[in-house]
C-alpha cells in the first residue's frame, strides 16, 4: 500500500490543497463538511485504509484548513476549482464521497462538469420541510461579520446552534473545552459552508434546476437515527436526481463508521 502523508495540490488561483493518499486502484476523493477536515476526523484515514485493495482514496485539507492555504475573496466556484486540482492528480474519472455539507459541494462540482464517476453522499443537511427551523436568512452576514470582528468564537457558535442545532448551554460548555481552539482557528470558513447550502437549509423545496446537469450515478444514505430533517432531505435529493439510489444505514445518525461506509462504496463501485 502506497501512502502519501504530504503531497499538495495547486488550485486555479494558487491556493495549497493538502492531501493524504491511501492504497491502490481507481481515485476516490473525500470531502469533509463543515469545520472538519482529515487531522480532526480520523475516520477518512480509517476508510482509506479498508479500501486500500480497491481504491487510491483522497482525503483534503478544503481551503483554509489544516495544511491547506486560502485565498482571497471566496466563491464556491473556487472550491470546485480546489477538488478539479485534486482530480487532476489522483486522474480522472473520480468518485467522490462528500459528508454532509461537502456532499453539497460534490454535487456542484459534478453539475460544474468535473469528471466525476460515482457520487457517495452523506446525509447533505438539508432542511426542505418544517421538522427544524430554518437557518437565519442572515446567517453568512453574521458569520463574516463575526470573523471581521475577530470574534471567530462567535462565528463557531452561531454555526452549532443555528445550522448543526445544538443547545446554547451545550456550547457554552464547548467553549471551555480544549477543542475550542480548533474551532475558532477554522471559524473563517464556516462561512463558506454557508454559501454552499445557499438556500437549501431555508424550509423550501430543493431547486430544481441547481443539479440538473448531474449525471454520474448517485448513492444518497443516511442514518436510520438521524434526524428527520436529513431523512426528509435525502429522500427529497433522491426523487429530484433521475441517477440517485438512496440507502439507509441502519442505527447511524450524522456520522457513520469507517466500516459500514467502506463496505457501501465498495458495494456502490462495483454494481455501478
Amino acid at each position: 500500500m502506497t501512502e502519501n502523508v504530504s503531497a499538495a495540490a495547486v488550485s486555479a488561483d494558487g491556493t495549497v490543497i493538502a492531501f493524504t493518499a491511501w492504497g491502490e486502484g481507481e481515485p476516490l476523493i473525500i470531502i469533509d463538511g463543515a469545520t472538519a477536515y482529515p487531522a480532526i476526523n480520523p475516520t477518512n484515514e480509517e476508510i482509506g485504509r479498508l479500501l486500500s485493495a480497491d481504491f487510491r482514496t483522497y482525503a483534503y485539507d478544503r481551503r483554509g484548513r489544516g495544511e491547506s492555504t486560502d485565498t482571497a475573496p471566496y466563491a464556491v466556484e473556487r472550491e470546485i476549482e480546489d477538488l478539479a486540482a485534486l482530480i487532476e492528480v489522483a486522474g480522472a474519472p473520480a468518485t467522490v464521497f462528500g459528508w454532509s455539507s461537502g456532499a453539497v459541494l460534490a454535487l456542484d462540482a459534478a453539475a460544474a462538469g468535473l469528471p466525476i464517476a460515482r457520487l457517495v453522499l452523506f446525509e447533505p443537511p438539508f432542511v426542505v420541510d418544517d421538522s427544524r427551523p430554518p437557518l437565519p436568512v442572515d446567517y453568512v452576514e453574521r458569520l463574516d461579520a463575526a470573523v471581521a470582528d475577530g470574534r471567530p468564537g462567535d462565528a463557531a457558535e452561531l454555526f452549532l446552534t443555528a445550522a448543526a442545532g445544538l443547545p446554547g448551554e451545550a456550547v457554552g460548555g464547548m467553549r471551555e473545552s480544549e477543542f475550542w481552539p480548533v474551532m475558532e482557528a477554522v471559524a473563517p470558513t464556516i462561512a463558506y459552508d454557508g454559501r454552499i447550502m445557499g438556500t437549501t437549509m431555508s424550509g423550501a423545496p430543493l431547486p430544481r434546476d441547481r443539479w440538473a446537469a448531474v449525471t454520474a450515478s448517485t448513492l444518497v444514505m443516511h442514518g436510520t437515527g438521524t434526524y428527520p430533517f436529513i431523512v426528509a432531505g435525502a429522500r427529497a435529493l433522491t426523487e429530484l436526481l433521475p441517477t440517485a439510489t438512496l440507502l439507509a444505514v441502519e442505527g447511524e445518525q450524522h456520522s457513520a463508521p469507517a466500516g459500514v461506509l467502506a463496505a457501501a462504496l465498495r458495494d456502490f463501485a462495483h454494481t455501478r
